[in-house]
């Protein structure tokens, strides 16, 4: 399931473009997570009362009253929210100059047929979903939920399941149950963040709060405890981690 804002004044254009996702959504089974802004200033304060970034695609009008288009996007880049495909929506061509200092993914005009905007956005999900080291792709249920590396904060082999093939993902915004094995994901994700504490949990070291001797807790109030077997290289890669983190936001 991609996350999709939709970034206009006009209520009738929000309308336009969500049916025209949700017309995507029955030809090519492609799950769609909706939401409509009615002007930059109300995506903004969206943006502000988020943890983390909330979207994977956003349809952005230009010419909004207030804040327009190419200046809401200027601030969700400084944000920063740089993996946020931006599309914007306008009726005036001389526009698409401006949209490239802000990384747009793509301009395309309001009159745009179904045609087009398919085209465009299946060629978008590709891309989005080809990201590896960016976006993990999980199944739940029948479901594909593509969850942001900077939002997972953990991993867990979940309890229920004797077979230990259960996991359980935690991000910033919700919990998911999933199938898989604890060891096939760490290698799955290789990414430097992610630290196997103990032999059922991972971590995102970005959302560690507090380091203890024998646990962690974590960014959303979570604590995990730390093996035995695991506590010293824990405490060396966490440091690392810290270190290299410090000299990169200095």
């Amino acid at each position: 399931m991609l996350k999709v804002a939709i970034c206009d004044d006009e209520v009738e254009q929000q309308h336009r473009v969500k049916n025209l996702f949700l017309h995507m959504a029955m030809n090519l089974e492609q799950e769609f997570k909706i939401s409509c802004f009615s002007s930059g200033e109300e995506l903004l304060e969206y943006y502000q009362k988020s943890e983390r970034d909330p979207y994977h695609i956003l349809i952005l009008d230009i010419e909004l009253r207030g804040i327009n288009g190419i200046e809401v996007a200027k601030m969700i880049r400084n944000i920063p929210d740089y993996d946020v495909q931006i599309i914007f929506l306008t009726n005036y061509p001389e526009y698409v100059m401006d949209s490239f200092d802000v990384q747009a993914f793509q301009y395309l005009l309001k009159s745009v047929s179904y045609d087009v905007f398919e085209q465009k956005i299946i060629k978008l999900s590709q891309y989005i979903f080809s990201l590896k080291k960016r976006f993990l792709v999980i199944k739940v249920d029948l479901e594909e939920i593509v969850l942001k590396y900077g939002d997972i904060i953990s991993l867990e082999v979940y309890d229920g399941f004797k077979s230990r093939r259960k996991l359980e993902i935690t991000t910033v915004y919700d919990h998911y149950l999933t199938n898989g094995i604890l060891s096939n994901y760490v290698v799955k994700l290789g990414d430097y963040r992610f630290l196997q504490i103990h032999r059922s949990i991972v971590v995102n070291m970005e959302h560690i709060n507090k380091f203890t001797c024998h646990s962690v807790l974590m960014s959303n109030g979570a604590e995990f405890p730390i093996g035995r077997s695991k506590l010293k290289a824990v405490k060396a890669t966490y440091t690392k981690y810290m270190i290299s983190e410090f000299k990169r936001r200095s």
